[in-house]
């Protein structure tokens, strides 16, 4: 608790501490107001889920899972394999960048 006279904080019962000075309980006693006139559908009414479409996380699984000996990132053939030598050649090619800058950057400036 923070005393105004002194302007250091002073100790407090355990009912203060829960609720600090400013600070008002959230608890609301009435009921928030209905945004819509009438609600279109209750929460507990129905556990059915509506998708946009069929789904398609089984047989993905049975895709990617299947031992056929390709590597993950390389599964769905011509993308991935494409995606994969671009990000290697890149990785590679900013290696080298980095190793002739700092190469330069190390020789001495010649006046």
């Amino acid at each position: 608790k923070f005393s105004g006279f002194t302007q250091k904080l002073a100790g407090a019962w355990a009912s203060e501490a829960y609720s600090p000075q400013g600070l008002k309980p959230v608890v609301s006693t009435e009921a928030p107001p209905i945004i819509f006139a009438t609600p279109t559908k209750l929460t507990s009414d129905s556990t059915v889920y509506d998708y946009a479409g069929k789904n398609r996380v089984p047989e993905l699984q049975k895709f990617f899972q299947k031992a056929d000996g390709v590597p993950i990132y390389l599964k769905r053939g011509l993308p991935d394999q494409m995606l994969y030598r671009t990000t290697m050649a890149l990785t590679l090619g900013g290696t080298i960048y980095c190793l002739i800058a700092l190469y330069m950057a190390s020789q001495p400036k010649n006046k």
